[in-house]
């Protein structure tokens, strides 16, 4: 055990030492094309690297799935909405289901209704609140135009 607490101490200063040498003897001022170069290559290299590892990904999805998931077991969606298939019964989850919970995106018009009507009283809300402020605004550079 003292052993690799030792390797581990000399790593840990062989690091720092480097760290030290990369931070003061080798550090160099940019000129403003060269910073502009080093924030090309700081950005491209993350979004070039996952590029790479998302053409990865859909190869392996690919691989396991199929191009349109033939080779699944189960190919159709089981539940939809606010149903789910429990021990191969389809029960209601969310809110007055199972677990509780609040209501989750459904397709059904009632609860598209009820959405409707609360989004357009929010939007007449809103509307109600910029006009007012910018009301209070107008008046109030009406006012310093005055003086």
């Amino acid at each position: 055990m003292e052993a690799i607490t030792r390797t581990l101490r000399t790593l840990h200063e062989k690091h720092e030492n480097l760290k030290h040498t990369v931070h003061t003897a080798w550090r160099y001022p940019l000129p403003r094309w060269g910073q502009f170069a080093m924030g090309c290559v700081y950005f491209t290299i993350p979004v070039v690297g996952g590029w790479y590892v998302m053409q990865w990904a859909i190869s392996k999805s690919v691989e396991e799935i199929g191009e349109r998931g033939e080779k699944l077991k189960h190919k159709e969606v089981q539940g939809y909405g606010n149903k789910t298939v429990i021990d191969g019964k389809e029960e209601t989850i969310g809110a007055g289901g199972r677990y509780g919970g609040v209501h989750l995106a459904m397709s059904d018009s009632e609860t598209q209704q009820k959405n409707m009507a609360m989004l357009k009283a929010m939007f007449e809300r809103e509307k109600r609140r910029r006009n007012k402020e910018k009301k209070l605004k107008d008046e109030s550079d009406q006012e310093k135009e005055q003086l």
